[in-house]
């Protein structure tokens, strides 16, 4: 599972040295008229997986899907996908989204026909990009080979230390995947594929978040996402969902770590997007933006949805066998759906100092009332307001230095050593806890 909107890394270089933009995904095909950009991610087992993580929230939608359906995409759904896609962007490069469920489990062959179809209908000079978000779990060399010649970008979902994701992650037996992740995400790299690594942040993980962060580091990737899991039960959340305080004393942590030891070594997605909005620019995720809805989801059967998370008769938007994509993704009730993320914002966030960079988060997570009563507040709030007081001070700083945001990391180093003159193994720890050096930071000293 992923966060939707293009999750790869081209639209946050800006702390591995260059700060180049994300190729948009776009429509304005001479068949259905002028578009909007749109991204598409196609489903082509829906939400079959070989794994049962229990904070997934596509696995819901199985229940659409009993007795009638054949798995995976068929070939004539397939290829009608591809054309239409391709017809539906300005060009010159075609960015393809296969996602899951574990979209693998469509087997080779499928992806071998996809990459043949989109060859057959690619107009001179254009090009397509592939991006695949797998578990990992089934990744051989032939499939890591595959995806090197065809220049996948490749998504590989890990929660961290092999312990924790294993109490995550387990198959449909109750067996633990993360010693299968760990050899995809070897064979990848053995390939020449750096996977993105993404990790949810469950109750679980955020209680242990610079254990999970560096587990994460440790493994080989310069590209780390991490999805916070908001899932509804009855009146409140899931028991593993993560709360928001909890969220963001996560967040504060890791983003600590990584600023004084891995900016410019290593991309954390939501970092990077909020220092973005910081030095006034954009934002690549749909879910940080003002408006959403340029997100589509296209099921193995050939029904558009309106997003990965309303997979759900309310928001289906017809199917590619009886109307154009492009078309569909500029319908209004597709219009409708997405202005609704900035019309339905409540008081409380439009008055917010952070909105700036929250853009009022994913309609999915605003369940929340406002200290006033006003429904529609993200649930996770209190714990970025929390996140971005704590990182303004250094999120201003990296902006001020331009080009080379990686260079507060000297900076941080040099405070650091200043702190620390003249204390010793037995005199107070100078972050202020009260306790010894020696049983405090000592060993973490610059």
């Amino acid at each position: 599972m992923s966060t939707p909107g293009l999750p790869d890394r081209a639209g946050n270089r800006a702390f591995a040295g260059t700060t180049a933009d994300q190729p948009a995904v776009a429509t304005s095909p001479a068949a259905v008229g002028e578009a909007a950009p749109f991204v598409v991610m196609v489903k082509p087992v829906g939400p079959a997986c070989n794994l049962a993580c229990g904070y997934c929230y596509y696995r819901q939608t199985s229940e659409m899907y009993e007795g009638g359906h054949v798995l995976p995409m068929s070939d004539a759904t397939l290829e009608r996908f591809v054309r239409q896609f391709i017809e539906a962007s300005p060009g010159p490069e075609v960015h393809f989204v296969w996602h899951g469920g574990e979209p693998t489990l469509a087997g080779l062959p499928f992806f071998q026909r996809a990459m043949a179809l989109q060859r057959r209908y690619l107009p001179t000079g254009w090009r397509c990009w592939n991006n695949l978000q797998t578990n990992g779990t089934l990744l051989d060399d032939e499939w890591c080979a595959f995806l090197a010649a065809e220049g996948f970008e490749v998504g590989l979902s890990v929660d961290g230390p092999a312990l924790l994701h294993d109490a995550q992650r387990p198959d449909h037996q109750g067996r633990g995947s993360a010693a299968r992740a760990a050899a995809g995400l070897r064979r990848l790299l053995a390939h020449g594929v750096e996977p993105d690594l993404l990790c949810t942040v469950t109750a679980a993980t955020a209680a242990q978040p610079l254990a999970v962060y560096r587990a994460l580091r440790e493994m080989g990737s310069t590209f780390l996402q991490f999805l916070p899991i908001v899932r509804p039960a009855g009146d409140g959340l899931s028991a593993e969902s993560v709360g928001a305080l909890e969220y963001g004393k996560f967040l504060c942590a890791v983003f600590d770590e990584w600023i004084r030891r891995d900016v410019g070594q290593i991309v954390v997605q939501f970092f990077a997007e909020t220092y973005r909005a910081w030095a006034g620019q954009q934002p690549t995720l749909c879910a940080l933006a003002e408006s959403c809805g340029s997100v589509l989801v296209v099921e193995h059967d050939g029904a558009v949805y309106a997003c990965d998370h309303f997979v759900r008769d309310s928001h289906r938007l017809g199917t590619i066998d009886t109307a154009h994509l492009g078309a569909l993704a500029m319908s209004p009730e597709q219009l409708r759906f997405g202005q609704q993320k900035r019309d339905s914002l409540p008081g409380q966030c439009r008055a917010c100092p952070w909105l700036f960079a929250c853009g009022g988060g994913c309609p999915k997570d605003r369940l929340a009332t406002t200290d006033t009563g006003e429904p529609g507040l993200n649930v996770l709030c209190d714990g970025l307001r929390a996140f971005y007081e704590h990182a303004d001070p250094l999120l201003r700083r990296m902006v001020e230095l331009g080009p080379h945001p990686s260079a507060i990391k000297e900076e941080l180093r040099a405070e650091e050593q200043q702190r620390w003159r003249g204390v010793g193994r037995n005199d107070p720890c100078p972050c202020g806890s009260g306790r010894k050096a020696k049983r405090c930071c000592w060993p973490s000293r610059p």
